[in-house]
């Protein structure tokens, strides 16, 4: 399928190199090996031969680039569209991202709640069936061990609680859960883990996703299902659970499919003429857009939900009754506004900066922080960054510096997402 370039020619020109640009960006991340530049940090990543999808062979039959990421082979493109043009493709139509690497975990048992808001802390109790929420597992010194999706898939005693996260925190999550897990199962609580091995995830997003999977799903009306709920659905005769949700700003779905069907239902969904494969690279220059954070590099076990600005996951109840690791830090610094960094957006004039750039005060010499993530912004023409900055110079209009390489540029604290979430609302 053509794709007409939004973007006028003199913008493109400058922005030709956005493809290597995300593939330095993400090279960059702790917790997910993803290429041959890749940092030392990058020996979190799981060791051995690289594990494969089942959706591999559909991705090389589409003339996916496949690279290394978080032990796994994963495409950061494709042969007919680079990672500027897919950006811009799920920006108007719709793309569909291969995110079965992920971890996908099931919690089942009476105590279930109790078990999980013990390790997150977002507000689980009162999740209404079918309501999802974004939250964090914490350690005992308030630190993020990761970011997770948790949805309430189904309440009552024999309910279920369905949990996504990250791929490149697969070992560490489960070690951390399953450490806990056992002593609460000593002392008598009733909790079930299940990893969900035998389901892939998909994720359709952009503006085209609700009318593309409506059809699918027998001309279904999505209009009533709103962001961060999921439900069970019959998609091309195939059995899914499907969440109103993504890492984009934009509408979209992530499908948990059966690793049994995902091949066949996947060629559906690529047939349609809105919708294209999209790789690692336009997602991660997609979700920095959107303000979202990647594990690793704008978060790990030393930031707090208070220096990342995610105090907003931490739900009003915890923040009374605490029972979360790390409480006793995290909700004082809460209360306190205390911390000494914060997390903030930026506009880089010159050269775009890349994770560990200084971020200097005006006078060009003061050191405040670093670039955690920066990359060339498709959707804006213009350089956008995510960073820390001592406190007090986390205000939107802040003039500051950052150092790229041996040259110091101009930048400015703005507000993000730096492009408007598009997330649907009923």
């Amino acid at each position: 399928m053509s794709f007409v370039n939004p973007i006028t020619k003199s913008v493109a020109t400058k922005f030709s190199g956005v493809s290597s640009a995300i593939t330095r960006s993400l090279g960059a991340s702790a917790a997910r090996s993803f290429s041959s530049t890749a940092t030392t940090r990058d020996a979190a990543a799981p060791a051995g031969p690289l594990k494969k999808t089942a959706l591999y062979d559909l991705h090389v039959e589409h003339g996916g680039k496949m690279v290394p990421f978080a032990g796994w082979s994963m495409p950061v493109q494709y042969s007919n569209m680079g990672a500027l043009d897919s950006h811009l493709h799920t920006r108007k139509h719709a793309s569909i991202f291969d995110v079965s690497h992920m971890l996908q975990m099931r919690f089942t048992g009476k105590d279930r709640v109790k078990f999980l808001e013990s390790l997150v802390v977002g507000d689980i109790g009162d999740l209404p069936a079918g309501s999802g929420t974004l939250s964090l597992f914490t350690n005992e010194q308030g630190g993020i061990i990761d970011d997770t999706i948790i949805t309430n898939q189904q309440s009552g005693d024999n309910g279920v609680i369905y949990v996504v996260s990250n791929a490149g925190r697969a070992d560490v999550d489960l070690a951390h859960i399953r450490k806990h897990l056992e002593v609460f199962q000593k002392n008598g609580g009733e909790v079930e883990l299940q990893v969900i091995d035998d389901h892939s995830l998909v994720a359709l997003q952009g503006p085209d996703s609700a009318k593309v999977l409506g059809e699918l799903a027998g001309g279904k009306d999505l209009k009533d299902m709103a962001f961060m709920t999921g439900r069970w659905m019959d998609v091309a005769g195939v059995k899914c659970h499907v969440a109103r949700s993504g890492y984009t700003g934009e509408d979209g779905f992530e499908l948990s499919i059966p690793s049994s069907d995902v091949v066949d239902l996947t060629r559906r969904l690529v047939g349609f003429k809105e919708v294209e494969f999209a790789g690692l690279g336009a997602r991660d220059s997609l979700r920095l857009e959107a303000g979202l954070c990647l594990y690793g590099n704008d978060i790990d076990e030393t930031t707090t939900p208070m220096e990342a600005n995610l105090v907003w996951t931490v739900g009003k109840r915890r923040r009374q009754e605490g029972g979360f690791l790390g409480a006793d830090i995290i909700l004082p610094q809460i209360q306190a506004k205390g911390g000494n960094r914060r997390r903030v957006g930026l506009i880089v004039n010159g050269a775009p900066a890349r994770a560990g750039s200084k971020i200097l005060a005006e006078d060009g010499v003061t050191e405040l922080g670093a670039i955690t993530s920066g990359v060339p912004s498709p959707s804006l023409g213009k350089n956008v960054a995510m960073g820390y900055v001592k406190k007090g110079y986390q205000k939107s209009g802040t003039s500051l510096k950052v150092k790229v390489r041996s040259r110091v540029q101009d930048a400015q604290v703005v507000k993000m997402p730096f492009t408007p979430a598009k997330y649907h609302k009923i």
